[in-house]
């Protein structure tokens, strides 16, 4: 196995957070009443119990490195989050940022925010 590192992120709910992700292709490879983890290719999302979560006060967040951005942005459109600047769940299309990168934002139903960064 390569060594890696994988976000542990918040849930308010495992089976709501498995839902939203599974519409974005992640599969449930985990589930305790501690802990989940969901997957997609080679990403592996970590997510702990986080019930009281207020989603409008969160700070977690993650940078996902995709080989082919415009694919998942396919699927975050298709399953019906919207492109807004307000409200959660959200998204923000891809563009370059000022590094060059391209990159997208995904905000989920707990107040995650994903950075979606095309790979070079």
């Amino acid at each position: 196995m390569t060594d890696r590192a994988t976000p542990n992120l918040p849930a308010r709910d495992f089976a709501a957070t498995a839902a939203f992700y599974a519409r974005l292709g992640f599969e449930e490879d985990y589930r305790s009443s501690g802990w989940m983890i969901l997957s997609r290719g080679e990403v592996t999302l970590e997510f702990f119990p986080y019930p009281d979560l207020d989603p409008f006060q969160s700070s977690f967040g993650c940078c996902i490195r995709l080989d082919d951005l415009a694919a998942i942005m396919r699927q975050v459109e298709a399953s019906g989050v919207p492109d807004a600047r307000h409200g959660i769940p959200r998204y923000h299309p891809a563009a370059p940022d000022p590094s060059g990168l391209s990159i997208a934002y995904l905000i989920d139903p707990d107040g995650t925010l994903l950075r979606l960064i095309q790979n070079d």
